[in-house]
């Protein structure tokens, strides 16, 4: 379990493509991933991932060829930077939200407009997702915690604040790019309720 709250950027030092999927190596010794044990779960651009040959320099982690086809980790390549989490320790602050690293999908930038104080992101998603969307609710981007600000149809817009844009690779995004998105946990399983219940 993650809260959404980014601890650091890591750089994409290796790349390597296998039959079934593919193994990266992460560089981040600022979150000292030598403390770490073999097995622990990271979230790397939003995704659950597990710390495998970790020393003081940082992990590696195998990515399923299922993996590839519904995130944005097959995309990556040497010298990316990703956002990444360790999980949740028992006493932590919850910053964020409820997140569990277990991506719904692709979102799409649609505009993005510089707002002077803040920076405006305007996504779309696809449309059996967008159910799950509330203004004023959660989201999660490439592992970020959001607060959604408006809704219409398969498209929702957030309000990135100068620290977010500066600490994560949300202020490196271009009109175009695809991020990782994971829905409120609570809105999905409401909705899988509401389907039974119509069933």
């Amino acid at each position: 379990m993650f809260t959404g709250i980014i601890q650091a950027l890591g750089k994409i030092t290796s790349l390597e493509s296998r039959s079934d999927g593919a193994c990266l190596r992460i560089e981040c010794p600022g979150l000292q991933p030598d403390r770490w044990k073999e097995g622990d779960s990271i979230a790397v651009a939003g995704c659950c991932l597990t710390a495998l040959d970790i020393d003081a320099g940082g992990f590696s982690a195998d990515l399923s060829g299922e993996t590839l086809d519904c995130t944005s980790l097959g995309a990556l390549e040497q010298g990316s930077e990703v956002n990444l989490e360790p999980a949740l320790a028992m006493g932590d602050r919850l910053g964020g939200h409820w997140v569990t690293g277990h991506v719904d999908g692709l979102a799409e930038l649609i505009s993005l407009t510089d707002l002077g104080d803040n920076t405006r992101l305007e996504f779309q998603v696809p449309d059996d997702l967008a159910c799950y969307i509330a203004p004023k609710g959660s989201v999660t981007l490439d592992g970020v915690s959001l607060t959604v600000n408006r809704v219409e149809g398969s498209r929702f817009e957030v309000n990135i604040i100068p620290h977010t844009w500066k600490v994560t690779t949300l202020g490196r995004l271009k009109e175009g790019d695809r991020v990782n998105l994971e829905v409120d946990l609570l809105a999905r399983y409401m909705g899988r309720l509401l389907e039974q219940q119509q069933a």
